[in-house]
């Protein structure tokens, strides 16, 4: 079979099964059908038009697509859409006020040079807002810190300032 009928053929034969999914979005709930291929990441870049939440290396080890999912930290390229049925999903576009004003991490990260490129800066971000959010204490010690942030890649900073913006945070939301 040449190439082109091979092409043909499988067009006519593959199928993308579709679900149809409700999960509720920064506080809007959403009812849309996708495909049950559909990466999470994917369905809030392309289908919401969220795109705070970046993609870096699509194995979960950078953490740049990091999202909360029911409060939890959680890597949207390694989860499907199908799998977030039903749940509550926070982006980083949720985290900032109506009026613009940064929420006390973001704050922190300005204040404190936390960026370079800003790549890596949603997903941090939303890790870090997962972990303030816990009930448990928390580590502020360097090392507490790096701990805490050893799901999250930055190829640019070094980390110095991240590790004190998580502790500007830490002063800045009462944690300390």
């Amino acid at each position: 079979m040449t190439s082109r009928r091979l092409k043909r053929r499988f067009a006519e034969t593959a199928e993308d099964p579709t679900l149809q999914v409700s999960l509720t979005v920064n506080g809007e709930l959403i009812e849309r059908t996708a495909s049950v291929r559909m990466l999470l990441s994917d369905f809030l870049r392309h289908e919401l038009g969220l795109t705070g939440t970046h993609v870096g290396c699509e194995h979960g080890i950078c953490g740049c697509c990091t999202v909360l999912i029911d409060g939890k930290a959680a890597r949207s390229c390694l989860t499907l859409v199908a799998q977030a049925d039903g749940t509550e999903v926070t982006t980083i576009e949720a985290l900032a006020a109506e009026d613009g004003k940064l929420h006390p991490i973001q704050q922190a990260f300005k204040e404190s040079h936390a960026l370079q490129c800003g790549y890596c800066t949603p997903g941090m971000i939303m890790n870090i807002f997962g972990r303030f959010n816990e009930p448990e204490p928390l580590d502020l010690s360097d090392q507490g810190i790096r701990t805490m942030l050893s799901g999250n890649l930055c190829r640019c900073t070094g980390y110095v300032n991240i590790v004190a913006a998580v502790r500007r945070a830490a002063q800045l939301l009462g944690r300390v």
